[in-house]
């Protein structure tokens, strides 16, 4: 397959961890210049430094996503070392899950996810915008997610935000028509991230199972516990009921790697076996 992402100069919030980190490491190992943006700014070094080593180019930024200004000058920082942006990953977000019924300890979470997960998708989309528009082309890559598809009990704030950056996107894709290509990237369960560390009650989780909660709660226990058959948790088996991080970040990278003249515009990656009915 052609390499199209080589050579290009990418930049990434929430590069520290989880699918922003990934990213990072497999669009520098393809040949992009990478600029890992996070709050942890040691976070961001780390992997910088880690693509580097590797033979890679890649930077390292400090950006709060909720702040604007931050996120110009992440642009801007991309811009002075690397000429230009060709892809933009709003990967920075947040899953505080609870039920509106919890909101005494949820206020304050569900007010950051809002800053971090939807505003944040606007703030960095803002801030590269023009950049794009003068270079001629760009792609812009905003991490949504299944709880986006459809509500669920406890998942009221989160999957709004979620749900919010799809319409988001898709407007955007309409205005920036052959300028700035718009991809909106769904993942489904994937444990490994570190996003389950948000959940303010765990309860809150099971909306998007459905009918399939007891058959869920069994798999869980053995996954977790180790005691699940391998083909629950293999990749080339018709049963995997979990991704893994690398599954999400192998989709955003095919989505990277197309010609400036074909946009994948929605994906979702599921595992084949798992218990998601939205």
């Amino acid at each position: 397959m052609t390499n199209y992402v080589q050579g290009k100069s990418v930049v990434v919030t929430g590069a520290g961890s989880g699918f922003g980190k990934l990213i990072s490491q497999k669009a520098a190992a393809v040949g992009a210049s990478v600029t890992c943006s996070d709050i942890d700014s040691d976070a961001a070094e780390a992997v910088a430094v880690e693509i580097r080593r590797d033979g890679g180019q890649a930077q390292a930024c400090h950006a709060d996503v909720t702040r604007p200004t931050d996120m110009r000058a992440l642009v801007s920082a991309a811009v002075e070392t690397f000429g230009r942006v060709d892809i933009m990953i709003n990967n920075a977000g947040i899953m505080p899950l609870a039920f509106v019924a919890d909101h005494e300890i949820a206020q304050d979470a569900w007010s950051r996810c809002i800053d971090i997960n939807l505003k944040g998708v606007i703030n960095g989309s803002v801030a590269v915008y023009d950049q794009m528009v003068a270079q001629g082309q760009g792609q812009i890559i905003n991490i949504a997610s299944i709880f986006g598809n459809h509500p669920v009990a406890g998942s009221a704030v989160y999957g709004a935000t979620k749900a919010a950056i799809i319409h988001f996107s898709d407007a955007l894709r309409v205005e920036a028509r052959g300028k700035i290509k718009v991809t909106t990237i769904r993942p489904t369960g994937v444990p490994g991230t570190g996003l389950v560390a948000g959940v303010l009650n765990p309860n809150a989780g099971m909306g998007i199972v459905g009918h399939f909660a007891q058959a869920f709660h069994e798999v869980a226990a053995k996954v977790y516990t180790g005691t699940a058959p391998a083909e629950w948790t293999d990749p080339g088996s018709i049963e995997c009921v979990y991704l893994q991080p690398e599954n999400i970040a192998d989709a955003m990278l095919y989505a990277m790697n197309q010609p400036w003249g074909i946009s994948i515009a929605d994906m979702t990656v599921r595992a084949s076996g798992e218990y998601n009915i939205i």
